[in-house]
């Protein structure tokens, strides 16, 4: 089966961003990454900095309070509609609509939430995970501008959050080791990863044609 779609997951700070767009660019399919968020901003008629906010995350404990408050009144679940709550289901729901929409049409990069999950099944879907040591993590947020101490707390927090999600919402450990054709570290390069992105697909498909 031709791959069309290339997922790629992350640890974060490990510059999957910018390895996904150079590989887009590569093969000249279209990335799904900062594009997904802008299209469930559009969908979910909010602001896109929100979105980017509670993607890949659950809910903080006022808001799942306020959810449950709001549905377990009559004033509350007339009031739900109006205020357009901007929860970790609605992003989910909007999420998985956009992402089978994106592999159906095919030729695409798409980067994190949750779509090596939501395409698990599609054999002409091709899963990268990428990770880095530490220190490489923290060295590559700190070149992009994010300072020593703010890009430790991040490297420490953002992957539990996004194993939290994983394991709420499709019942998985994260990383799913089995789910992936390929785990790269990303110290030996970007240039490098996405030769061993590219090289693994091509020795996929030779395997299936023999």
């Amino acid at each position: 089966m031709l791959v069309r779609v290339i997922t790629i997951e992350r640890e974060f700070g490990c510059g999957a961003a910018g390895i996904a767009k150079l590989l887009a660019d590569r093969l000249g399919w279209k990335l799904w990454d900062q594009l997904l968020t802008s299209e469930i901003a559009q969908l979910a008629q909010c602001d896109r900095a929100e979105v980017a906010q509670r993607e890949e995350r659950m809910d903080p404990l006022y808001y799942r309070l306020l959810k449950s408050f709001l549905r377990g009144s009559f004033e509350g679940s007339l009031n739900e509609y109006r205020l357009k709550l901007l929860d970790a289901d609605t992003i989910f729901r909007l999420t998985k609509r956009i992402v089978n929409a994106a592999a159906t049409e095919g030729n695409c990069v798409i980067v994190g939430r949750g779509s090596a999950f939501f395409l698990g099944n599609r054999p002409d879907a091709y899963h990268v995970f990428l990770y880095a040591p530490y220190e490489e993590k923290v060295r590559r947020l700190m070149q992009s501008g994010t300072d020593q101490e703010d890009a430790s707390r991040l490297v420490g927090t953002v992957d539990r959050e996004r194993a939290d999600f994983i394991k709420k919402y499709f019942g998985k450990e994260w990383p799913c080791r089995r789910l992936y054709h390929l785990m790269i570290n990303s110290r030996i390069g970007d240039e490098a990863v996405v030769q061993t992105i590219l090289d693994g697909i091509a020795t996929q498909q030779k395997t299936e044609v023999g």
